[in-house]
């Protein structure tokens, strides 16, 4: 019987910039949020989209990660902010 080939995935080398999009009702308040999660370290928000009724706003998040630990705790604790409807 043939076994099932693992899933292969792309190396990433630390650190890395990163990029996570992040959807919320309120901007201020995703700004809010991103400067609670990221703190001190450097990062860029852009605006990439507004719902056509401007109810939601999607930015484009850059952050410099330090391993894979630490990129799965900002999209996480991303996940949690209750301002934050939506990370991909």
């Amino acid at each position: 019987m043939k076994e099932p080939e693992k899933q292969k995935t792309a190396a990433i080398n630390y650190p890395s910039s990163w990029s996570y999009q992040i959807i919320g009702a309120d901007e201020d308040s995703l700004r809010r949020a991103v400067v609670e999660i990221i703190q001190d370290r450097t990062y860029r928000m852009v605006l990439s989209r507004s719902s056509e009724k401007g109810k939601y706003q999607s930015f484009q998040l850059e952050v410099v990660v330090e391993s894979e630990g630490h990129r799965l705790a900002v999209y996480e604790a991303l996940r949690a902010h209750p301002a934050v409807k939506i990370v991909l």
